[in-house]
């Protein structure tokens, strides 16, 4: 089955309106020459300072579009300055001379409890886009989720990545789609390609307004760029692909996402988006999966949403605010977790993304009731200064401070990671730290 060659480039353009008239802007998509991919093996020394970087090189509208939270970006700052609000009680004197960070999400076995988030168009940091990030993971040995606004197509990725790492991990992340069955078809793709699982977003109804690309004229891929999963084989010539319709009076996908009609992207690829789910929709993907393949519900942040998604078939649950690029003012996801965990309690495993910069971060989440942690906004940084190579690079930093958390906190295994690893300070909410040990007990 053939679809749509994906085009790549190192200079893009991109279309900005100017009241009378459209100019041209160039957007960076691969690193340009041997000194830049020099440049982050020498100035990069944790996950942050791969960002700082990329605004070195990256244009403002791009850089924007990646680091940008929704309104006031209340939720998007929190994110990192709730991990700062959680202490760790280290213990002494026990021996970790035997370390590993390995651990297992469903019945994989993984190098860390990290994964990739799904997180769509990563070709505009760099030419070959998901299929970098993915043979990163692969190597890395951890799993990686692909979005369904992939610049790099289902089978595209899958094929690259097992070509040199049949193991790899994979999971495929959908939307509810205003065609449910083109949500289907794209889900029986990932299946037909051997992807492991899916990973459902439900806090995608609208999208957060982002206020950055509005200003800067972000209201559409720029060319050659396309969300190419939704080019799909003619369905009576497989070998000529098609982009589809929702029907006969409706556009082409591509003119609704492209379509420029709003003043932000994000905006304009709401559009595809059914409006009107509900938990049946969970449990009618659901029904469509393979009997022993896991369903992990994306966008969670309350525990009463946590019961229902357990009640409509959910094998997993993410706690996820969108890295802040959904609704503004809401909890960082570190926050919301003790009380999702409290109430699932282990009856299915619980993922977090949304903030995770430190190896502490990870510890503090596990603490707190989470099986692994995600990435997404870092990815992007990462691509940009140096593909595949630095996203590498980047999973070995993270690695490397896990490594020496676990150490110094005592703790040799992730299963040795518990609740009573983390704490409040006792200044901050004036209540002894003992009172909150026994409240987390539930955990």
């Amino acid at each position: 089955m053939k679809y749509l060659p994906e085009m790549t480039t190192k200079t893009l353009q991109s279309r900005q309106s100017h009241g009378d008239g459209i100019s041209t802007i160039a957007l960076h998509s691969s690193p340009t020459n041997d000194s830049q991919m020099a440049d982050f093996r020498e100035n990069c020394y944790n996950v942050n300072d791969f960002q700082i970087l990329a605004k070195q090189y990256l244009p403002k509208e791009l850089y924007e579009y990646l680091a940008s939270g929704t309104d006031d970006a209340q939720t998007l700052n929190e994110n990192r300055a709730a991990f700062q609000r959680w202490f760790l009680r280290p213990r002494v004197l026990r021996p970790v001379g035997n370390l590993s960070t390995r651990t297992t999400l469903f019945s994989y076995t993984v190098t860390m409890p990290v994964f990739v988030s799904p997180a769509g168009v990563h070709a505009l940091c760099h030419e070959e886009g998901e299929c970098a990030t993915a043979r990163a993971c692969a190597k890395a040995g951890i799993l990686f989720g692909l979005s369904q606004h992939a610049t790099r197509s289902i089978e595209d990725v899958r094929r690259s990545t097992i070509a040199t790492h049949p193991n790899a991990i994979q999971f495929y992340q959908a939307y509810i789609l205003k065609d449910r069955s083109q949500t289907l078809r794209l889900v029986r793709r990932a299946i037909h390609e051997g992807y492991q699982g899916i990973i459902l977003t439900v806090d995608s109804v609208r999208f957060g307004y982002r206020e950055p690309d509005a200003r800067n004229g972000f209201n559409a891929l720029p060319p050659p760029h396309r969300l190419v999963n939704y080019d799909e084989p003619n369905a009576e010539n497989e070998d000529t692909p098609n982009t589809t319709t929702y029907n006969n009076n409706n556009p082409t996908l591509d003119q609704t996402y492209n379509s420029q009609e709003k003043k932000a992207w994000d905006q304009n690829s709401e559009q595809m988006f059914e409006q009107n789910v509900t938990w049946n929709d969970v449990a009618w993907l659901k029904s469509a999966l393979p009997a022993n393949m896991p369903l992990v519900i994306k966008g969670i942040m309350t525990a009463e949403d946590a019961v229902l998604a357990m009640e409509a078939g959910a094998d997993g649950i993410m706690v996820s605010n969108h890295g802040g690029r959904q609704l503004d003012g809401c909890l960082a996801t570190i926050d919301a977790l003790p009380e999702i965990a409290c109430t699932v309690r282990g009856h299915v495993p619980i993922w977090l993304d949304s903030g995770i910069r430190r190896g502490t971060d990870v510890l503090k989440a596990l603490a707190l009731g989470a099986s692994a942690v995600g990435i997404g906004k870092p990815l992007f940084f990462a691509l940009s200064v140096g593909g595949e190579e630095a996203v590498s690079f980047m999973l070995e930093l993270l690695r490397t401070e896990i490594e020496a958390a676990m150490a110094i906190c005592g703790m040799e295994r992730i299963a040795d990671v518990t609740p009573n690893l983390v704490t409040r300070h006792p200044s901050l909410f004036n209540q002894p730290t003992t009172t909150l040990s026994n409240l987390r007990s539930c955990l």
